[in-house]
């Protein structure tokens, strides 16, 4: 969705207040592809900071589906979006500033699906868990160690033995 930022770019002084609702369903990443379960409308505060340039601050709550990264059960993963950026308008942007910094502006309008984006991106957890205390999956069988032990051999020898091992297992007497 676009909002029209003109007013608030070009007017000193000017501030205002909206609630947007996003059309986006899901979001893509290089970690994976993330389906959003539940949103509230991003809360949006925009007010003018001189010619060409205003302070958006933002607040967004979103659940998404998303897998534990060490059993891999479905869990619903409650990410809250608060955010304050500086935006320019296309007469007002600085020389020194990249063009990915405003990617979510074209022109005098601000896309609020690529703001929520960008910010999901740099929000989303590194590190997602069923429960705190998730112990995983089993290395050799896979079965869930949540559910009980599996019974496999745990036992990981050091390999710097590995030589001393080979000379022992040569030397076996059958």
């Amino acid at each position: 969705m676009l909002i029209n930022l003109t007013d608030i770019l070009t007017s000193e002084g000017k501030a205002a207040e909206i609630e947007v609702e996003s059309g986006l369903t899901e979001i893509n990443c290089r970690s994976g592809r993330y389906v959003i379960k539940e949103k509230q409308p991003l809360s949006l505060t925009m007010a003018n900071l001189g010619k060409g340039k205003a302070l958006i601050k933002g607040r967004m709550e979103l659940v998404f589906a998303m897998n534990c990264d060490r059993c891999l059960k479905p869990v619903r993963q409650k990410v809250v979006l608060s955010f304050e950026r500086e935006v320019y308008g296309p007469d007002a942007y600085p020389e020194d500033m990249e063009d990915d910094d405003q990617g979510f502006m074209e022109g005098y309008q601000l896309d609020a699906d690529g703001l929520i984006q960008n910010e999901c991106f740099m929000n989303l957890p590194v590190k997602v868990l069923c429960r705190p205390d998730c112990k995983g999956l089993c290395m050799r069988c896979g079965k869930d160690l949540n559910q009980g032990e599996c019974g496999c051999d745990t036992f990981v020898p050091d390999p710097r033995m590995a030589g001393i091992k080979d000379i022992f297992e040569a030397n076996k007497e059958v």
